[in-house]
């Protein structure tokens, strides 16, 4: 297909290339999927902890944001693509029985992993809302106040995990 051809048949709505946000979006519906549940995993293999708190605020909001998404995505007329919601929740499942160096119980280790884990999920989310409210002025149906809120949440969802991350880590590898 020539390059002139390509740019006579991409649809476009508002200025925006729906086909290739369509295909962004559903991306970061897959990795909110992810950590929506990996989330809900963590706030309740970890409700005897001093983190059981902030874990449990952590994944309603996360399951929150992940709504969200799928809302915008329907004010956009951007179907979701169920396969990769499927793959991505698959995946996180999978993911909980990897290799810890521990066979039968999680490794101390578990907990700072998770909190890694998470939080380059909810950076990879802050920058997603980002580039949406970079396009707002092209689309009225991204609110840019609503965008606006989302980045300041996940701004918050990251300064929560690294907390909890240092502190898991100091608690785990420090001596003494």
């Amino acid at each position: 297909m020539t390059t002139s051809t390509h740019h006579r048949t991409r649809p476009e709505v508002g200025g925006l290339r729906m086909d290739l946000l369509g295909i962004y979006l559903n991306d970061h519906l897959a990795g909110a999927t992810a950590g929506a549940g990996r989330a809900r995993f963590m706030a309740r293999s970890h409700r005897d902890t001093p983190a059981a708190a902030p874990l449990r605020l952590l994944a309603d909001e996360i399951a929150e944001d992940r709504a969200s998404l799928l809302g915008l995505m329907r004010r956009l007329g951007v179907p979701e693509r169920r396969y990769k919601t499927v793959a991505a929740g698959t995946a996180e499942r999978l993911g909980r029985l990897k290799s810890n160096g521990r066979l039968l119980r999680p490794s101390p280790l578990t907990l700072v992993i998770e909190l890694e884990f998470l939080r380059l999920g909810v950076k990879g989310k802050e920058l997603g809302w980002r580039t949406l409210r970079s396009l707002a002025e092209a689309d009225d149906r991204l609110d840019e106040q609503v965008l606006d809120q989302l980045i300041e949440r996940a701004h918050r969802q990251t300064i929560t995990l690294e907390g909890l991350r240092v502190g898991a880590a100091r608690n785990v590898l420090l001596t003494g």
